[in-house]
């Protein structure tokens, strides 16, 4: 199985057209239509369902078109490792970031390098703990950002730092924003929204016992799309002070809870991990920086 195959195959996968494939990717109809045939084959499943004018994936095609990401970025990101080995003023860094109002040290931290090295190209991607660490044990990223403390067993980490504070974002004219901070009390009966991750973890520490009394109606990856369904009156939600706009004219309104639920902030790396020579000088740059 080949690479190129594989970006056959996406390209597909993404057009949903054979057609439209074969002209994005500069080869015949046919040759392409034989690559995936063969590409079946050395499976032994069949990829695609075949409509009038459409092509979708099969359960097993949906499966491969992961795979087939992670492997191209993969071969994409070694061979952007090989060209920047003589490259001394670039390369390629690639991050996978929580949500958090402390990823502006970050941006600070790449605003100062990108001054020292003018070719650097960063790339971010979002997403829980999950997610990153994932793509991270893979190669596919260099640094991740997590919202809970790292495996120390896998990572070396470096902690932010401050610290991010729970709470509860409202309808900024509904009753509980009188209150200058939320209890378990105030949740009880409230349709919540909140991250998979930070209700198993941070809310069910916070809450112990009592989490079974509050009710979870919908769980998102990124905070702003929930508070969409707050702005609707469709819930609260729970989430990090600072990642949604609760200015007067917003809407909405934030409040701690209490007692105080915070959480701290890491950039990790896997342990003996080989750098590229950009993302050594980087992370010799941060180090640097914390020192100070």
């Amino acid at each position: 199985m080949e690479i190129r195959t594989l970006k056959y195959f996406l390209a597909i996968a993404r057009e949903e057209n054979m057609t439209r494939a074969a002209e994005l990717l500069h080869v015949t109809q046919p040759t392409l239509s034989k690559t995936m045939r063969a590409l079946e084959e050395e499976l032994g499943k069949k990829l695609f369902t075949r409509h009038s004018f459409s092509i979708s994936l099969t359960e097993e095609g949906i499966l491969l078109k992961k795979r087939a990401e992670d492997l191209v970025s993969m071969a994409d990101k070694i061979i952007g490792e090989f060209v920047s080995l003589d490259d001394i003023t670039g390369g390629d860094i690639y991050f996978g970031l929580a949500e958090s109002y402390q990823i502006r040290y970050l941006a600070q931290e790449i605003k100062r390098f990108k001054k020292i090295y003018p070719g650097l190209r960063y790339h971010i991607s979002s997403g829980d703990t999950e997610q990153v660490t994932e793509k991270l044990d893979k190669g596919i990223l260099d640094f991740a950002v997590l919202a809970e403390e790292p495996d120390t067993a896998k990572y070396d980490y470096l902690c932010f730092p401050d610290a991010d504070v729970w709470g509860l974002v409202m309808l900024r004219d509904c009753a509980l924003a009188k209150k200058k901070s939320i209890c378990v009390d105030d949740l009880v009966g409230l349709p919540l929204f909140c991250s998979q991750q930070g209700w198993e973890k941070d809310i069910a520490h916070w809450c112990g016992k009592r989490i079974d009394e509050l009710h979870l109606e919908g769980s998102f990856r990124l905070s702003y799309n929930g508070s969409l369904f707050v702005q609707e009156g469709l819930g609260y939600l729970l989430t990090f002070d600072h990642l949604i706009d609760t200015s007067p004219t917003s809407g909405l309104a934030f409040r701690p809870l209490t007692p105080l639920l915070k959480a701290n902030m890491y950039l990790i790396w896997k342990k003996h991990q080989v750098f590229t020579p950009i993302a050594e000088k980087f992370l010799d740059e941060v180090f640097r920086t914390c020192r100070k």
